[in-house]
This record gives C-alpha cells, sequence and structure tokens, in this order.
C-alpha cells in the first residue's frame, strides 16, 4: 500500500518498528500513521567542540510489520538525504540492516553481499549467527549452573554426613545400651537412615519455599505488574518468575535421595558398632 516502503522523494516520511509503534503492554499506540513527530539529534563539533542540536519534523507515512528482530522493530526509518542532512553521515554508515523476502533466501543475500563488497571489508552478520551464538551462550551459562547446583549438592552431602558423624559421637553410650538390650544391626541402621531421611525432608523443603520466596522478593523491584508504570511509550519492566512443577519435584527427591546416600556410610558405621566398646566410651 501507499505509504509502505521508504519515498526517496518525500523528506518527511518516516516508518516506525512496530514495538515502537504499539508498546507491548498498552492498550493504545504510541505513533498512528498521519501523526506528525518530532526527531531531535545531538552531535559535537569537531571544530569547536560544542554540543549542537538539530530537530526535524516527520509524518508517519507507515509502520512496519512484526520483524522478530529486537533492534528493527524499535527502529524508524527516514531516506537516506534526510538521513545525511539531518545525521552529517555524508552518505557513510555503520551499519546496514538486509531484509530478504524470504528465509529461504538469507544465505543467498549473505553471499551476494560478501562477493560484492568482499569479506574482509565487511562482515555480514545473520539471524542463524545470532541464534548460534545465542545457543553458545545458552549452554555456557546452563554449565555454569551445573557446576554451581553440583557444588551446592556436594556441600549438602557433607553437611549431612558431618552431621550424622556428630549425632553418632553424641550417643554412642545410647546405642550401646540399646544394642545390650537387644537392639539388632538393621534397628539401629533404620534409626539413623531415618534421622538423614528426615534431615533431607526438611532441609528440601524449606529450600524450595525460601528459593520461591526469594526469586519473588529479588524480581518485584523490577518495575511495576501494571502496564502503567515506565516512561511514556515503555512498556511495564515487571519480571514475574516461573517455576516448574516437575522441575521442583525432581530437585525435591534428587535431595531425599541424596541425603539417604550422605546418611548410609554414618548409619552402617554406627551400626556394626560392638555393645561393649560403646559402653566403654
Amino acid at each position: 500500500m501507499d505509504g509502505s516502503s521508504i519515498q526517496p522523494n518525500n523528506p518527511s516520511a518516516i516508518l516506525v518498528g512496530d514495538s515502537l509503534a504499539n508498546p507491548p503492554g498498552k492498550t493504545t499506540p504510541f505513533v498512528s500513521i498521519g501523526q506528525t513527530v518530532k526527531a531531535t539529534y545531538s552531535s559535537v563539533d569537531p571544530n569547536t567542540g560544542k554540543l549542537k542540536t538539530q530537530s526535524r519534523s516527520f509524518v508517519v507515512s507507515g509502520i512496519m510489520q512484526p520483524t522478530g528482530n529486537n533492534q528493527l522493530d524499535k527502529a524508524v526509518i527516514i531516506n537516506e538525504p534526510t538521513g545525511n542532512s539531518l545525521f552529517h553521515k555524508a552518505g557513510k554508515y555503520d551499519t546496514i540492516e538486509v531484509a530478504a523476502i524470504s528465509g529461504d533466501y538469507v544465505n543467498a543475500v549473505q553471499q551476494e553481499i560478501t562477493s560484492l563488497y568482499g569479506s574482509n571489508n565487511i562482515g555480514v552478520i545473520t539471524p542463524k549467527a545470532i541464534l548460534a551464538a545465542r545457543q553458545q551462550f545458552q549452554s555456557g551459562s546452563s554449565s555454569f549452573t551445573i557446576d554451581i547446583a553440583f557444588i551446592a549438592l556436594l556441600v549438602g552431602a557433607i553437611g549431612i554426613i558431618t552431621t550424622l558423624y556428630t549425632s553418632v559421637n553424641e550417643r554412642i553410650t545410647e546405642i550401646g545400651t540399646m544394642k545390650a538390650v537387644g537392639a539388632k544391626n538393621g534397628f539401629i541402621l533404620s534409626l539413623f537412615l531415618s534421622e538423614a531421611l528426615l534431615i533431607g525432608l526438611i532441609g528440601s523443603t524449606l529450600g524450595i519455599l525460601m528459593g520461591i520466596t526469594g526469586a519473588y522478593i529479588l524480581t518485584s523491584g523490577f518495575g511495576a505488574s501494571t502496564p502503567g508504570g515506565g516512561p511514556p511509550g515503555a512498556a511495564a519492566p515487571h519480571i514475574t518468575p516461573n517455576f516448574l512443577p516437575n522441575d521442583l519435584l525432581n530437585v525435591w527427591l534428587l535431595s531425599l535421595f541424596l541425603s539417604l546416600v550422605a546418611g548410609v556410610y554414618p548409619a552402617w558405621k554406627t551400626s556394626r558398632l560392638s555393645p561393649l566398646e560403646a559402653l566403654r566410651r
């Protein structure tokens, strides 16, 4: 339709990205077609070193459809002569955004640009490369999280073992008395395994509850939960924690299993304790 592309002969026309024209969380658009907007550009004069401000009015001639590119969806586009005049670029720019008709043509467009300008003179970044970099970052972040979780589990296991050993040393006489009156090794073993399970049950439950509470407390400061917060035209920056029940259940069961594993050796050693040796202590 008219106004849906750059108008080379209309210096006052401007295209607005979808996220800028229709901010997420807002019920009314920030700008609409036909509306007059004012753009202000500030720069430093290379000769005097003073800050210069230049303003220009534009008429919104079109609103771009969502592209999935956050930078492009929040951008405004004017024709090249107007950009040279407003930004004093003299035809020299740092970045060029090229939109292919279809995703099937992205590789062909990349090869065409590379062959036209040379691989040493220009760098071409495609959505595929961005996704690969993002996946690599997420993979590194996941590995870091797993390492932290492993260290936390190891520290927890050492804490349980230390707690049970301390409990055993403090109750040796009691253990000797129980074995002297006929308590079997299996009973002593189950007694301390139950204590380890109880430690894991209380610790894992409190840990999950404190983690959920802490997440809501930490994210409560990231803006208002209603669309009314933030500057004009901006969406509310509220962050809501997301917890998956299956993941919470797996963490809870893993904590219980770890508690049992950590308590096996102290419980086994206690069950093998001789009554005479225990009573002598």
